[in-house]
């Protein structure tokens, strides 16, 4: 995986939450406030389950591709939303390094 791209990708969308909302995707994102975010977010969301769904009967992984990476995009833009970028992710997967997907599971009962 390139984490490259995921800091660019962050910066460029730090860059357009400035720009005028009529110019820009993410500013209007941003400009309409975090239900709009999470409205985009649910619906690529479902596009990524349906893409998943036709690809198992498919074979052909393009569109859930194409749709997952709508959906990490959407993701990103929420989470810049409220202050937080790719890093925080990342660095939350990095700490599960160490533990089983089911020790995890139990940690997070505890909390």
């Amino acid at each position: 995986m390139n984490i490259d791209v995921l800091s660019e990708l962050t910066e460029i969308i730090e860059d357009r939450k400035k720009s005028d909302p009529a110019d820009s995707y993410v500013a209007s994102l941003n400009h309409q406030g975090l239900n709009k975010i999470l409205e985009k977010l649910g619906e690529e969301s479902v596009e990524t389950l349906l893409a998943a769904r036709d690809a198992e009967q498919s074979g052909n992984t393009e569109k859930l591709v194409y749709e997952t990476a709508d959906l990490w995009f959407h993701s990103l833009v929420m989470l810049s939303y409220l202050g937080e970028d790719a890093s925080s992710v990342l660095k939350e997967l990095e700490r599960r390094f160490a533990l089983s997907g089911l020790e995890e599971k139990r940690q997070r009962k505890k909390k």
